[in-house]
């Protein structure tokens, strides 16, 4: 049986994904730095050429990979409509990549800190990733018949902080730092606030 040919759309899709796969395998194994399009593009299987005809530049890729990981994450989450259970599930799934995950991510924040242009773009997946988390603990707050006891922006950016170094610890020293850690802590932040907004109600 013949196979449907892809469209023009659909192999541009399929090349830009095979190089941004190759650029988050380079980047955890070299660093940003030590990564060359030449070598990205060899990687995925593509011409120089092909990588320019997807990507500005290096840091344009640099901000693909970050996006497209935000937005995966989001879109698994939503897609959990609130079942507690299969939100556990995910983290535990999660926690399997952490170590991988955060080495790359290291390297794009230390390579986005020493580029001025590069940091103000990366401001706005991190603004994105709040604005998400904001959301969430929006709903939870208004479920248990409270309102934030902060403004939400602030409290969305102390769980992602909060996120951000439990993961750093999960990776460095795992030992007894469960698979569900950002879950148990980002939940134990929320009854706490629904207290004090109780508290002050």
């Amino acid at each position: 049986m013949a196979t449907e040919r892809m469209t023009r759309d659909q192999s541009r899709a399929l090349t830009r994904a095979r190089l941004i796969d190759a650029a988050a395998e380079l980047f955890a194994e070299r660093g940003v730095n030590g990564a060359s399009v030449e070598q990205i593009a060899e990687r995925a299987g593509y011409s120089r050429g092909a990588f320019y005809g997807n990507f500005a530049d290096k840091d344009d890729l640099v901000l693909a990979l970050l996006e497209r990981r935000t937005e995966a994450e989001l879109d698994e989450v939503r897609a959990l409509s609130g079942d507690q259970e299969a939100f556990r599930a995910w983290h535990r799934d999660r926690a399997a990549t952490v170590p991988t995950w955060l080495a790359l991510r290291t390297e794009l924040w230390l390579h986005a800190l020493r580029d001025d242009r590069l940091r103000a773009r990366l401001a706005d997946r991190e603004l994105f990733a709040r604005r998400a988390i904001a959301g969430g603990i929006d709903d939870a707050l208004t479920r248990a018949g409270v309102r934030p006891p902060a403004d939400l922006g602030f409290l969305a950016l102390i769980a992602h902080a909060l996120e951000d170094g439990l993961l750093i610890q999960r990776a460095i020293a795992p030992e007894g730092v469960s698979d569900e850690v950002v879950l148990d802590a980002v939940d134990l932040l929320c009854r706490s606030w629904v207290a004090l907004a109780r508290q002050e109600g």
